[in-house]
């Protein structure tokens, strides 16, 4: 293969939606992308869209995954093999919105392209330089042991991403970082001289903030008397928890961010509940990942809420000026790229980033197999 003409795809199969692109190894120059919705855990459909997907696109020579869990075994990528699709299958019901929609590509793709190296890429690899303070959790110790219990965090490609970008806007990687990747799903790291430190994910994707559809953290008392005292059968909750919780949940309206502010400005109640809800846990647990930090020097905002939502960025700098964080105003410039949406005076610089798991996942693929 001439490496210098190389095409990888990169496929990302999200808990809503499937993202695609075509990329130059060498140059990382697009040739082609596209995306398409969906929701649940559909194996066959989401099979069925990726194989359509496949037909469309033009010569590739190896292809790369985003994949949200590799668990305690799948630290850094792999080439995928037999071995390697068992151990993310194994993973499914740590992730059931994510892991399933990443085999569906990975089958697809042995399809369609037979002999195609392929690439995993975990969003739980750049966390595993968390501390054990704060990746362990403070339950029996027989618990942690016998079933591997721990917090692996994720979105870690998307944080890695945005490190790198932090590095080239702002000259240097900035020691006391904090990244909100915010989108479909959510998530508040602290990275420490580029390496992660904490995260507000958990064992699965659910812990932390309040997302579109997942509840985030709740009360594992509350879960409890739900199973205990209420009736609500595994399955059911299983399902609240990941698909009707979040934003649609508490809004009635809908998942989507936009749709939620639109129906709050228009005096709806239990939007203007959510909206009010997402931003208090955001911005809380911004403020706990710069104490952890012991500092702030820059925060990014990236996923689709945290690139395109003025009203997020002007919540959480309110909230961080304490810290001497200041907006540049108006903050809200919309398809101008990556950029300081803060003041010039601002002790802090707010970045906002376009998520690229893309070239993380692309990276990965030149050093692995190209």
């Amino acid at each position: 293969m001439n490496f210098s003409h190389a095409q990888v795809l990169v496929l990302n199969a999200g808990s809503s939606s499937l993202k695609w692109t075509v990329l130059e190894a060498v140059t990382e120059a697009l040739v082609t992308e596209g995306s398409t919705t969906w929701e649940g855990t559909e194996g066959g459909r989401h099979r069925a869209e990726m194989s359509a997907v496949l037909k469309q696109l033009p010569r590739v020579d190896a292809v790369g995954h985003r994949v949200v869990h590799g668990g305690a075994t799948l630290r850094e990528a792999v080439v995928v093999d037999a071995r390697a699709r068992q151990l993310i299958a194994d993973l499914s019901e740590l992730a059931p919105l994510h892991n399933p929609a990443a085999l569906a590509g990975i089958d697809a793709a042995s399809a369609a392209l037979p002999g195609v190296p392929q690439v995993a890429a975990f969003d739980t690899a750049f966390h595993a330089t968390m501390p054990e303070a704060a990746a362990q959790y403070a339950i029996p110790r027989e618990w942690t042991q016998r079933w591997g219990l721990r917090r692996f965090g994720f979105h870690g490609l998307s944080v890695q991403y945005a490190v790198r970008r932090s590095r080239e806007l702002l000259g240097a990687v900035p020691r006391h970082l904090v990244v909100c990747h915010l989108g479909a799903g959510c998530s508040v790291t602290a990275v420490l001289d580029g390496r992660s430190v904490n995260t507000s994910m958990g064992f699965t994707p659910q812990e932390g903030l309040m997302m579109a559809r997942r509840s985030g953290s709740v009360d594992p008392g509350l879960l409890v008397y739900l199973l205990k005292y209420a009736g609500v059968e595994v399955a059911d909750l299983d399902r609240g928890l990941n698909e009707d919780s979040g934003l649609v949940g508490v809004s009635g309206v809908s998942a989507d961010w936009r749709a939620v502010l639109a129906a709050a400005a228009a005096g709806d109640a239990r939007a203007d509940l959510a909206r009010a809800m997402f931003l208090h846990r955001l911005v809380a647990t911004v403020g706990a990942m710069a104490a952890t930090l012991g500092g702030l020097d820059a925060l990014v905002f990236t996923g689709g809420i945290g690139e395109h939502s003025a009203d997020v960025r002007e919540a959480v700098a309110a909230g961080l000026q304490f810290a001497g964080a200041r907006l540049a105003v108006p903050n809200d410039a919309p398809d101008t790229g990556d950029r300081d949406v803060a003041a010039t005076d601002s002790r802090v610089r707010l970045l906002v980033i376009a998520a690229r798991e893309d070239l993380t996942v692309l990276a990965e693929v030149r050093r692995l197999v190209l």
